[in-house]
């Protein structure tokens, strides 16, 4: 009798919950209204694609055909797919070459650009930032011209000093993720570099003033007042960083496009997904590669979190 008059209550109390939620509902009808155009857009254009993607990597769809359901033959297919896991070999190696160094240099750049002994701090950020916003239309060129084999800047410049050129695209593909990184640093590190700067004009003056006083170094402030205090923008940059790396499509397509360059040397995830998706048609199998980049996502900023999300105490 106690388990089932306590049932009872704990049904009472969520049928009386619901009916007061309802009328809160019914009494603020009119905010409701104005906020609902952010949540019918989010539900058709936000939770609708993630759950339709789910459900199509279940499938096989050519978007033309009925559906044909296959459980998970998609992901199992992924597992013995060569292409996939170079891939994401490429993929992983553009994530760590790229971002380390990147990061690192945008740290050293903002802490610079913030000391008091740097002039004209504004064009610094303007000139840093540029590549953010620049045309991806402009950079194609830019930088097909710079990678050119016969006739590219750096090939020129590298004969000048009596060195061999580069084969950028041919060969062994060797070259292409070195190009493909080049180009992601040069468009990224302005970014962090503004993000680092935020964070460093939030940390007080008084404590390099006080570590000045004791006779600090610059390198000695660097480690024991700005690390530290900027521990949680490093974090989030790292996470931004690792969503970035693993999902990088527009540097590889604009230098290689979906072919992925000689033995896919410039192939990524991404590229590859689009390659399936919308070259191959084959959606379930694409929305597979999708949902797999997702947990890759996932799985690296838990770490990330573990690892560099501690706190100092």
């Amino acid at each position: 009798m106690q388990e089932t008059s306590a049932s009872l209550n704990k049904k009472v109390i969520k049928r009386t919950d619901a009916s007061r939620m309802w009328k809160e509902i019914k009494r603020n009808w009119v905010p409701y209204v104005y906020i609902s155009p952010f949540y019918i857009l989010f539900a058709i254009f936000g939770a609708f694609p993630i759950f339709f993607a789910l459900f199509l990597s279940f499938q096989q769809w050519d978007g033309l055909d009925d559906m044909r359901f296959i459980g998970m033959d998609n992901y199992t297919q992924l597992l013995s797919d060569p292409v996939f896991w170079k891939a994401m070999y490429n993929t992983f190696y553009i994530l760590i070459i790229a971002h380390v160094p990147m990061l690192f240099l945008s740290l050293i750049l903002a802490f610079i650009i913030n000391s008091a002994m740097v002039k004209f701090k504004e064009l610094f950020r303007a000139v840093y930032f540029l590549p953010v916003i620049t045309s991806s239309v402009a950079v194609t060129i830019v930088f097909s011209t710079l990678f050119g084999v016969r006739a590219g800047l750096i090939n020129y410049i590298l004969t000048q000093f009596g060195l061999s050129p580069i084969d950028w695209w041919g060969g062994s593909g060797e070259w292409v993720k070195p190009a493909i990184i080049l180009l992601f640093i040069w468009k990224w590190l302005g970014w962090n570099m503004v993000i680092y700067l935020a964070g460093l004009q939030g940390i007080s003056k008084d404590y390099y003033e006080a570590a000045s006083i004791d006779g600090a170094s610059m390198i000695q402030i660097f480690r024991r007042i700005t690390l530290p205090l900027l521990k949680p923008v490093i974090v989030f940059t790292l996470i931004q960083s690792t969503v970035g790396g693993l999902t990088i499509f527009d540097e590889p397509y604009m230098l290689v496009g979906t072919g992925g360059g000689t033995d896919n040397s410039g192939l990524t995830l991404m590229v590859y997904l689009y390659r399936e998706a919308f070259e191959y048609v084959h959606f379930g199998y694409a929305s597979s590669i999708a949902y797999v980049i997702s947990a890759f996502i996932v799985f690296v900023a838990v770490l990330n979190m573990k690892f560099f999300g501690k706190s100092n105490t």
